[in-house]
């Protein structure tokens, strides 16, 4: 059933530059390139990398370090967006398998829920980048 208030929704096509965005960050997160992936995010910006426990600046590229520490490479896909002006909401698929350097075996996944603001440049930058999405 299609009512009038349905053409008034937001755009959930997915912008080119959101994908892009998601292929970046993978690209340098695969490479270590903790710089690089500092770049795509809003100097304010969080990272939830346990539910419950955001993380802001120094904290936020500890997390990062951290998870690109373990030598695993990322997956990831974006699923949806919906975009409202120069704000779009992200469920980006996601997963991590194999031996970290170590010896631990690991398999990690899940959609993640991130906020992302395009700048006045037009690149994409996380705001929250939540990789947990609901999961508690």
């Amino acid at each position: 059933m299609t009512t009038d208030h349905d053409a008034a929704l937001a755009d959930s096509t997915p912008d080119a530059g959101l994908a892009q965005h998601i292929a970046q960050w993978v690209e340098l997160f695969n490479s270590h390139d903790l710089a690089g992936l500092a770049r795509l995010y809003e100097p304010d910006s969080i990272v939830v990398p346990r539910p419950g426990h955001p993380a802001a600046g120094q904290h936020r590229a500890a997390a990062l370090a951290h998870l690109a520490g373990m030598g695993l490479p990322m997956r990831a896909a974006l699923r949806q967006a919906y975009t409202a002006g120069d704000i779009a909401l992200l469920l980006v698929d996601w997963s991590m398998q194999g031996t970290t350097p170590d010896g631990y075996e690991i398999t990690l996944h899940g959609t993640a829920t991130d906020v992302a603001r395009r700048g006045a440049d037009g690149r994409w930058r996380y705001v929250i980048d939540n990789p947990s999405g609901v999961a508690t």
